[in-house]
């Protein structure tokens, strides 16, 4: 019988979207791609909806709703930046479900984005995701596969 639950134990990271997972260090933005941003990974996504891919809270938001900030229960903060420039869009087709200071739950719908209009304005769509707060983490994948929404990615 346990008495007491472990405070400490690894964050689940579920993948945030539908796609084809690719090395960081291979995007076409060179902030993201040197790590100057912090470690991680990046997802060609296949389909129009970023979810939360862990238990957490906002903690950065973006009139442009192109991008997002999560804190995870050990305090790793997560940048998610959805496509390359698309901040020159203003916020057109992107639509945010939550807001600086909630709490959100693992699977929970964050962002909704225009895919097919971000393809066809030839916006690279790619999802860069980075741990921005803590360089001793392993948090990198350097592999390419298919990966579907909330399957289990890694845990930190």
């Amino acid at each position: 019988m346990k008495l007491f639950k472990r405070k400490d134990k690894d964050v689940i990271f579920c993948s945030p979207v539908n796609g084809e997972l690719i090395p960081l260090n291979e995007v076409n933005d060179d902030a993201f791609a040197s790590g100057l941003l912090g470690i991680g990974f990046a997802i060609i996504p296949t389909s129009d909806v970023l979810y939360s891919p862990c238990d957490g809270e906002v903690v950065m938001g973006f009139p442009t709703k192109h991008a997002i900030g999560l804190r995870d229960k050990k305090g790793n903060e997560y940048l998610f930046h959805i496509g390359i420039n698309t901040v020159n869009l203003n916020g057109e087709g992107f639509e945010s479900f939550v807001s600086v200071g909630q709490k959100v739950r693992k699977g929970e719908k964050l962002i909704q984005f225009p895919l097919e209009s971000l393809i066809n304005q030839h916006f690279d769509p790619v999802i860069m995701i980075v741990l921005t707060n803590k360089e001793d983490t392993k948090f990198g994948l350097n592999e390419y596969k298919t990966i579907r929404a909330h399957d289990e990615l890694l845990k930190i």
